[in-house]
């Protein structure tokens, strides 16, 4: 074989190799979670014998067969969500409202084949025997489907009362990473969890701002135990485990032994994970005590109340947002100024996620009837609502039934918000627009 002959079949081996490496990357299978690779556990030694969470759970019971109910005159959505007598009930507000915004244009298209849709609202107050109650009394209402809640354990007791009654749910607003890791197949989230969150600030910490220590004040509740789970474990296996870790109690509002504590690890950085009022008020003791390194926040600091009263305080400071209000999306903005108009007060993310959610609800219910089971197919079978154009941007399920849509840096610069798309390894850790 001679010499040119045998160095054109090199050059078109060599070409086809690279292509199938090529194509190998560009379907190579995501990560759950959309994990970066650099910090799945054990990612640098071997897969996982097996993975979770990759694969929908089935549902293989029955109740498809179940013919629709005559006579009604309301169709019942149930709601779950902290409405009186608890901390979060601003945020429950905003959820009620969202999800009532939905279903009152519904009602006004026409409802469904001419019966109105009726919200059925049950009040969250935080506890775990409450929520399996109000779940119960839902059932005996005969509502199609639950939207909620926001704390993480009533929903956790929520999901697993709706499973025994075979009612759907759609979570609105609890950023639990384990939450749809219960397996359970009669829910779906369509807001992006706290590991998402945690991946977008691990990245933008250690990789884009350089730091190496950095301490962590978080609330000493579930919210601030699993929240923060995902970004310890990113910062460890990114080679920068979290330095110390301190706690406060919701409601508080002196801080000096837990800022003591960090001042005296000599961090570079502090990361806060709680609710809007008591990030503010840590910032300012801290720049009062001299504490003036960069900060970094859960997404709860996105809330006019941190910025009121952090004051100049909140400047600098770096968080997540589960979308972005200002993106220029007529969807959202038509939806920001109905509601604008019907309760005189901007939406938030609980707002915005519930109407999508309640839209979602509805949108089920026209295409499937009235029958819990054949709802609960269109909404976990990864093809109705998949990559579901919402208000708050492109809502993509994973396996688990997770949202995992786009995440937004958040920066707070002249008292105001500025969102940008979290952006790894050049490309959005999706490639949707969310």
């Amino acid at each position: 074989m001679n010499a040119p002959f045998t160095k054109i079949i090199s050059l078109i081996a060599i070409f086809f190799l690279f292509l199938i490496i090529s194509v190998r990357a560009q379907y190579k299978e995501k990560n759950y979670g959309n994990t970066p690779d650099e910090v799945v556990p054990y990612g640098n030694f071997q897969d996982a014998y097996i993975k979770h969470f990759m694969e929908p759970y089935p549902f293989l019971g029955a109740g498809r067969e179940k013919p629709e109910p005559r006579g009604l005159k309301t169709i019942r959505i149930g709601f779950l969500g902290p409405l009186e007598g608890s901390k979060d009930d601003a945020k429950g507000k905003q959820m009620l409202q969202g999800a009532t915004l939905a279903m009152e244009q519904a009602n006004a298209k026409g409802g469904f084949r001419g019966i109105p849709f009726e919200l059925m609202p049950h009040n969250d107050v935080g506890l775990w025997g409450a929520a399996a109650n109000e779940v119960v009394t839902m059932d005996d209402e005969g509502v199609w489907t639950i939207l909620g809640s926001i704390n993480d354990i009533v929903t956790h007791v929520a999901i697993r009362v709706a499973l025994k009654c075979e009612i759907p749910v759609i979570n609105i607003g609890d950023p639990d990473p384990t939450l749809t890791e219960t397996g359970i197949p009669w829910v779906i989230r369509v807001i992006s969890d706290d590991r998402q969150s945690s991946y977008a600030l691990t990245n933008r910490m250690y990789k884009i701002d350089g730091h190496k220590r950095v301490s962590l004040l978080r609330t000493n509740s579930r919210y601030g135990r699993v929240g923060t789970g995902e970004f310890k474990d990113a910062s460890r296996r990114m080679g920068f485990p979290v330095a110390v870790e301190v706690r406060f109690e919701d409601g508080d509002t002196d801080f000096t032994d837990q800022l003591n504590t960090i001042k005296k690890n000599n961090s570079d950085a502090v990361v806060l994970w709680g609710d809007a009022k008591e990030l503010a008020l840590i910032i300012n003791q801290m720049r009062t005590m001299g504490l003036n390194q960069p900060v970094y926040t859960c997404d709860r600091a996105v809330s006019p109340e941190f910025l009121e009263i952090a004051g100049d305080n909140a400047n600098g400071v770096i968080t997540t947002s589960q979308y972005d209000p200002k993106a220029n999306s007529l969807k959202l903005k038509k939806f920001q100024k109905a509601y604008k108009e019907r309760y005189h007060m901007e939406p938030d993310v609980f707002a915005a996620h519930s109407y999508d959610g309640m839209s979602i609800a509805i949108e089920s219910i026209e295409m499937a009837g009235l029958n819990r089971t054949l709802i609960r197919d269109l909404l976990t079978d990864m093809k109705t609502f998949q990559n579901y154009q919402g208000v708050t941007g492109e809502i993509v399920f994973d396996g688990s039934w997770n949202d995992i849509g786009q995440i937004f840096m958040v920066e707070i610069k002249d008292d105001d918000f500025n969102f940008s798309p979290f952006i790894m390894n050049d490309q959005t850790l999706t490639g949707s627009t969310k």
